[in-house]
């Protein structure tokens, strides 16, 4: 049916005209075209922005490309569907496990059974996890009477199911979040407030009553009164929240984390003034700009086009160096309060670390190191950077769920103690 003339076809329309008409073509046994769509369809249910706009590029690249080669055809539909760093990582597994990787469909089947907590004194294994976002795509959904006998069992063995949705998302890894999990968190991050003490400067306000008198305001006050009278006036020193600091690894062993803490970063830095944000791996990058954004996805693009050394090294000394050298002066005065984000892992054998860590220690009010390692009870600070860093911070918590941000949030609130030189306890 030809087009009136000024109407266009819609995507959808031409997605379904292209796959039909690649159907015919192929033999009989061939729906690649079909599979396509599919994958697309796995990724938009995994997260990633996937619209009939980028499948119908995906038909074109790989008519181009051709499949002569595997890799061919994974680097064609890397170069549609993935826009991003962060969503490398996902798009790796969920093309391996789309098309028919053995080893990765027996992990993914491996996932479904419940986790088994490390005995204590046991330290956690480095083996790779699959994202939940994919776990649950793959999924059976409900349908037949087998599927949803096998939910059935399935919601027997599992006793996370048995407690309330809010009250499991607050202690559920970030790392482990199915995609309608990370959705729920990221609107909870979104309603956080941060509480920041407050703290005295060096400025004085107006008082009703006090401990000192006002002497320029009591001697104003007489010269209207024509001397008579004299009232006295009264100061206090004006409070105000110190300035908040964040650096945060963006590296290759923290790259399951810096999305979701992007956010966390991002709310802060509209929920309050005076906050400057980094992020550093093997260099440092200012990202205050682009976190003052209102958009949070509009905000995390724009840090994404930013940064150049996305899931690579670290180099914590070499850019604490650049910290201090170039931004300490400008952000830390005033009493600030930083907040220091990483693994402790370093790429350089923490070369020059303890003197850069000290320095940056002294530069603040507060240093408050944020490692979701300590997640793990067995965890000690065994790596060098680790023992580097221990002793120059004045607090040393973990970050890798809802419940850790909240904590946070109070021990924020709070008046710190005396300052000391740093970590004792290891």
């Amino acid at each position: 049916m030809p087009l009136r003339p000024g109407r266009r076809r819609s995507p959808w329309y031409m997605l379904a005209a292209m796959t039909s008409s690649a159907q015919n073509s192929e033999p009989q046994d061939g729906r690649l075209a079909e599979n396509i769509l599919y994958f697309a369809r796995t990724l938009r249910a995994a997260g990633l922005p996937v619209g009939p706009g980028k499948v119908l590029d995906a038909l074109k690249a790989t008519e181009t490309v051709g499949l002569a080669r595997r890799d061919d055809f994974y680097w064609t539909l890397h170069s549609v569907f993935v826009n991003r760093r962060d969503q490398q990582e996902l798009f790796d597994q969920a093309f391996h496990m789309f098309w028919r990787n053995p080893k990765i469909l027996e992990r993914v089947m491996s996932l479904l059974l419940p986790d088994i907590t490390p005995l204590a004194g046991q330290q956690p294994e480095n083996t790779e996890e699959l994202s939940r976002r994919l776990t649950d795509v793959f999924r059976p959904k409900n349908g037949d009477d087998d599927t949803v006998r096998e939910e059935e069992e399935q919601t027997e063995i599992d006793a996370v199911m048995t407690f309330s949705s809010k009250e499991v998302l607050q202690e559920v890894d970030f790392e482990k979040m199915s995609a309608a999990e990370l959705a729920e968190a990221k609107r909870a991050i979104q309603a956080m407030r941060l509480p920041i003490m407050e703290v005295p400067t060096r400025r004085f306000r107006p008082a009703q009553q006090g401990q000192r008198a006002d002497l320029r305001a009591t001697m104003r006050a007489g010269l209207r009164s024509g001397g008579d009278t004299i009232p006295l006036h009264w100061k206090r020193q004006r409070r105000r929240h110190p300035p908040l600091v964040m650096l945060c690894d963006i590296s290759g062993s923290m790259s399951r984390y810096s999305r979701m803490l992007l956010h966390f970063m991002h709310t802060i830095t509209n929920d309050r003034d005076r906050v400057h944000s980094f992020v550093f791996g093997t260099r440092l990058t200012n990202i205050t700009r682009h976190l003052r954004h209102k958009d949070v996805d509009v905000a995390v693009e724009k840090v994404s086009d930013s940064v150049v050394d996305w899931s690579g090294g670290t180099r914590i000394g070499a850019c604490l160096r650049d910290f201090n050298m170039t931004w300490a002066r400008r952000v830390l005065g005033q009493g600030a309060v930083l907040l220091l984000i990483s693994d402790g892992l370093d790429r350089d054998n923490a070369e020059g670390l303890s003197g850069e860590i000290e320095r940056l220690h002294k530069s603040c009010r507060r240093l408050i190191w944020l490692n979701p390692l300590l997640r793990y009870d067995a965890y000690e600070p065994k790596s060098m950077g680790a023992k580097a860093m221990i002793g120059h911070v004045d607090d040393f918590r973990t970050i890798h769920n809802l419940q850790s941000l909240r904590e946070l949030s109070k021990v924020l609130s709070r008046t710190a103690a005396r300052r000391e030189e740093g970590r004792t306890s290891w």
